[in-house]
């Protein structure tokens, strides 16, 4: 295969060849118009073109003017720019270059991104010099972030700090520096892999959802033209050669016309109902759309926003932002935004005193949705998902083993077993609620804050939020050797002392690279947080699986907060299977925790055994990860004869593997059985009702002993 001279264009990629462009092309195109509007972020499975989407816009754009040899690429047109390596002088050379695309690791470290100091000048010199990093390279171009989602709490701080305020200051190892950082921010994700923090999520001016077509004859073009591109890559770029100029010369035109563009009051109107509609959070939603809108008319050739500029930028910058919790699709409802925008068309800005602009009678021809060039026949992000809610898991409730019909008793511990798990039940229906049919569900309530649970002693994983830890973040409490993957920081005192220690002979103290030392912080790790989840016929009363459910949702929350990877092992019936494999995703746990049905036999000894097979499979994936399991049951075992005895072994076979366990009791009613609090002593776990997981119910608690 001929090597590959240059990248994918932009104009070959299907859905960014048509006019109108797609969503992807349309949300890349708009920020390169107005990179005041904040970037894009790009939300779609795998395989679906993100990542050559982002690389092939880069070529499309103007190129910038720098002065030469500047690594800080200060605008020489803007006076307040000033750079590290200046200062120039009106008569430095300047030279204009592409415009960069930078991308950022969701591995690297905070020097990488920062900057840090030139070791080899420090070492072989003995001068403190800095060394650019990641956001300096990106300053006036594209700082693209693949798999965002995944980007370390520390790299996002920094991302958050950069964006808000333009500029980097690093104060570190004997130097101060501060450079302008202003970059158009674009990030892609997979949202099976997790969600971004809040803060970050609010900085992406739009957001775009992409999916694979659904169309044969677009799959099969998609694939005809990358084998094309794979065999003869100059020949398949020179194909697409006039589009992408002329796309590129339509960029251009665009950033110019938009200087002149102009928002009527009504307009603004418009768009301050629209983000008042959907009870957007604060007021950057309304900016970023007004500026989106002013960029779409300008990318039309207009100077005037109308009506299909206004709804093109809520579909953009507003679903992201409606968002009220971690567990909310992202999406508008486009019947109420088109109720809102009405038929209207805002009349032009009117140079005289603004007095009659919010009136749009006067206006002329209206513009109805269909005049949105085709951008109308998006499909309603709700109607799918409804779809796959009403036939997700069609075969489950089929099979499963009516409560009302149990087993008859068979031997001494058989004639035991039935008798005490149904008795209990029989008397707390008044309390807990009649029992719904085997295989349906019950919908969770609003979740609340939950109290903390860690594992035990002190790991290494990765930076999160919840246990003890040593790693890159955190409070200094000593200085080692680097190591092959040490992320840490240079710690300079502890390397000046190293090379100290060493003989030398009255002469000048010589650092060596043995005497490098890095610091040892102690700071937080996340977890894996395995749910094992009860969701048998005891469980199903209604009143105390909604309690259930409400108590797993908000950890659930807790850990998507803290950035654990979550998973999830149900059992009933006549099983346990493994419902969601650990992931990062909490979203998509919480939609597996609202549609799992429950009723059947408790084969609680199935369920622990499941479990203990899926944390030992990822302590081989991942050793460092520390695994945390939270058993979620009433310990009423009955999967058949010597369930409870082969319960108590699954639970000492849990014990063997050491992992923190936190085992929540379902049981309630007027007759409790108490085997819970046996199981968890025999597991080594922590046990609590299930009404004491909030934290406020263990501060009510607390406060009553003490009183």
């Amino acid at each position: 295969m001929p090597l590959r001279t240059s990248h994918y264009p932009f104009s070959a990629i299907v859905g960014c060849d048509t006019e109108p462009l797609d969503d992807l092309g349309l949300a890349l195109v708009l920020a390169s118009v107005s990179p005041e509007i904040g970037g894009v972020l790009v939300r779609g499975q795998k395989g679906t073109a993100k990542s050559t989407a982002v690389r092939a816009l880069a070529s499309l754009l103007p190129p910038v003017e720098v002065y030469r040899g500047d690594r800080f690429s200060a605008d020489p047109a803007d006076p307040s720019q000033h750079s590290p390596d200046g200062p120039f002088t009106p008569g430095t050379a300047v030279e204009s270059r592409p415009v960069r695309l930078v991308e950022l690791p969701v591995g690297a470290t905070e020097d990488r991104v920062l900057g840090s100091l030139h070791l080899e000048q420090a070492l072989t010199h003995g001068q403190v010099a800095y060394e650019p990093g990641l956001l300096a390279r990106s300053h006036r171009g594209l700082l693209y972030v693949d798999e965002v989602n995944l980007l370390h709490d520390h790299l996002v701080d920094l991302l958050l700090d950069a964006a808000a305020t333009g500029r980097v200051t690093v104060e570190r190892d004997g130097f101060s520096v501060e450079h302008a950082a202003r970059f158009l921010l674009i990030g892609t994700m997979n949202p099976e892999e997790g969600e971004l923090r809040p803060q970050l999520l609010d900085r992406f001016g739009l957001t775009v959802e992409v999916a694979a077509p659904a169309d044969p004859a677009a799959r099969v073009e998609v694939v005809r033209r990358r084998m094309a591109y794979d065999s003869d890559a100059e020949a398949f770029v020179e194909r697409y050669d006039r589009t992408e100029k002329a796309l590129a010369e339509r960029i251009a035109t665009a950033r110019e016309t938009v200087r002149r563009a102009r928002l009527s009051d009504a307009a603004l109107f418009k768009i301050a109902q629209v983000c008042a509609a959907f009870e957007v959070d604060g007021l950057r939603a309304d900016i970023v759309t007004a500026r989106t809108a002013l960029a779409h008319a300008a990318w039309q050739g207009r100077t005037s926003v109308t009506l299909a500029d206004i709804r093109r930028a809520a579909l953009l910058a507003l679903p992201h932002r409606r968002r009220r919790n971690p567990f909310d699709a992202p999406g508008l409802d486009e019947e109420l935004l088109d109720r809102i925008l009405g038929d209207e068309e805002p009349p032009p800005d009117d140079p005289e005193p603004p007095g009659g602009s919010e009136d749009p009678s006067d206006s002329g021809d209206s513009a109805s949705p269909a005049q949105d060039g085709g951008e109308g026949d998006q499909n309603d992000e709700g109607a799918p998902d409804s779809a796959d809610e009403g036939s997700a898991r069609p075969s489950e409730a089929g099979t499963e083993e009516p409560e009302q019909d149990p087993e008859p008793p068979r031997g001494p511990e058989g004639s035991q077993e039935p008798e005490a798990s149904r008795e209990p039940e029989d008397a707390e229906r008044d309390e807990a609620g009649p029992r719904p049919a085997a295989g349906t569900t019950v919908s969770a309530g609003t979740p609340y804050r939950p109290r903390t649970f860690t594992a035990r002693g002190t790991g290494s994983g990765a930076d999160g939020r919840r246990s003890r830890a040593v790693g890159t973040r955190g409070r200094r409490i000593g200085a080692e050797p680097p190591g092959g993957d040490s992320g840490s920081s240079l710690h300079l005192v502890e390397t000046v002392k190293a090379a100290a220690s060493r003989p030398h002979g009255g002469g000048k103290v010589a650092l060596r690279p043995r005497d490098l030392r890095v610091a040892v912080r102690e700071g937080q790790e996340s977890n894996l947080v395995l749910f094992c989840v009860d969701a048998s016929g005891s469980m199903a009363a209604r009143k105390r699986m909604g309690e259930v459910k409400t108590a797993i949702l908000s950890l659930l929350l807790d850990a998507y907060r803290r950035r654990d990877k979550v998973g999830l092992v149900t059992f009933r019936g006549t099983g346990a299977e493994l419902v969601l494999p650990p992931t990062r995703s909490v979203d998509t746990a919480a939609a597996r925790l609202d549609e799992l049905p429950a009723g059947g036999r408790t084969p609680l000894a199935e369920g622990l055994l499941e479990a203990a097979r899926v944390l030992r499979r990822e302590r081989l994936r991942d050793p460092r990860q520390r695994p945390l399991l939270v058993l979620v049951t009433d310990g009423r075992a009955t999967g058949g004869r010597g369930s409870v005895g082969r319960s108590l072994r699954a639970a000492d076979h849990v014990a063997e593997l050491g992992v923190s366990t936190v085992v929540v009791d379902g049981e309630s009613g007027p007759m409790r059985l108490g085997l819970v609090a046996s199981l968890a002593a025999r597991m080594g776990a922590e046990h609590l009702p299930v009404g004491e997981v909030s934290a406020d119910a263990l501060s009510t608690a607390v406060r009553e002993r003490a009183a």
